[in-house]
């Protein structure tokens, strides 16, 4: 039986979704896929992993935690390590690709353990930051692949390949399209990440009653909305008289970002990174308490060649927000700009490099 590819990842959609990405990969070109996580992804239902083996690891964050949250979360790191080196060798694992986040600390850490037999360790950095985990890891890891070509913070004298942040499959379908005709309206998607962003729901209809009458009539509300304020944000667009499609979450990102003409967003590195293969404009407001402030990184990469405007959360008003709507809402020649400006930093084929990279390498150490 082949041996199969452990794939390290949980918490945020942030780490998963490029962990979907690379397992459906592995799958079609018939690798055996393993997933490695933490007990609040253990209920990962995505289709991804249909059929794999599914293996729920002991573990906690160590950063801001205080000391007795960080030496609790030291301990169930180290037994979480002991059982994935039990599992690992039971399995006989070829490689583990970890995307960072404290739940790839056990997986990578049991790989180091084990000797000469060891399975290759490869490390995904989604963000333009090196992550913690990451930085903990990487001098012993076989391979860093790295999302940004600039990334911060990687030590010097490893091996190191950009292949990009792998997208899901829907996403990369879209590559290529057009911006939507606006016959039909103005179409504003605003997106706060996997857990959502409660500032979106007090700023942005707020900016929205602050647009020019003509501009606000012609448009159309596609928001994320955390579930105790779906009814406030609804009703403020009703008194607005403005079409507003309201969830906590959207299963289909990628239908609503073909569709979008303007993004409001978090700047996390799977948003980054679906905003550049849809190349739709964008205005990132970064989260200002992401750790080593990674989303301002993140948002540098679109917002530098003008596909995106980085908008620190510090000290944005509505009024604000609202004049950056309308100054590409309301001018079509920006907005068409801005798209074309970010067509060419979107990188639909980073799953099949990251997946060629994790083959290249497992098959290097199985040789020795």
């Amino acid at each position: 039986m082949a041996r199969p590819i452990v794939i390290a990842a949980g918490g945020t959609g942030g780490h998963l979704f490029p962990a979907e990405a690379l397992a459906v990969e592995l799958t079609a070109r018939g690798e055996r896929v393993a997933l490695m996580t933490d007990a609040r992804s253990s209920a990962f239902a995505s289709n991804a992993f249909a059929g794999a083996e599914r293996f729920v690891l002991r573990g906690e964050g160590i950063a801001g935690r205080g000391m007795r949250g960080a030496l609790r979360g030291m301990v169930t790191l180290a037994a979480g390590t002991i059982e994935a080196r039990r599992i690992l060798k039971r399995i006989h694992a070829g490689a583990v690709v970890g995307f960072g986040g404290y739940p790839a600390i056990p997986p990578a850490l049991a790989a180091f353990s084990m000797g000469r037999a060891r399975p290759a360790v490869i490390l995904h950095e989604q963000n333009g930051v090196l992550g913690r985990a990451n930085r903990l890891l990487a001098r012993r890891a076989d391979a860093i692949a790295l999302s940004f070509r600039d990334t911060a913070r990687v030590p010097h004298g490893l091996r190191v390949q950009l292949v990009g942040n792998p997208v899901r499959p829907a996403i990369a379908e879209i590559a290529g399209q057009a911006l939507p005709g606006m016959e039909g309206g103005l179409r504003l998607l605003v997106l706060g990440g996997s857990l959502g962003a409660r500032v979106f729901s007090d700023l942005v209809p707020t900016a929205v009653a602050a647009l020019p009458a003509e501009l606000r009539a012609r448009l159309l509300v596609t928001q994320q909305c955390r579930a105790e304020d779906l009814d406030r944000v609804r009703a403020a667009y009703a008194a607005l008289s403005v079409p507003a499609e309201l969830q906590p979450f959207f299963g289909d990102v990628a239908r609503r970002l073909a569709n979008a003409h303007l993004v409001v967003a978090r700047a996390g590195a799977s948003t980054v990174a679906e905003l550049a293969i849809a190349a739709r404009p964008s205005l990132l407001i970064p989260l200002p308490s992401a750790i080593d402030d990674h989303q301002t990184a993140n948002a540098r990469v679109l917002s530098e060649p003008g596909a995106a405007r980085l908008l620190p959360q510090a000290g944005l008003s509505a009024e604000m927000l609202a004049a950056e709507i309308t100054g590409f809402l309301g001018v079509p020649a920006r907005l068409q700009a801005a798209h074309e400006a970010a067509r060419p930093l979107g990188q639909p084929g980073a799953v099949r490099e990251l997946a060629d990279l994790v083959l290249s390498l497992m098959r290097m150490e199985a040789r020795n």
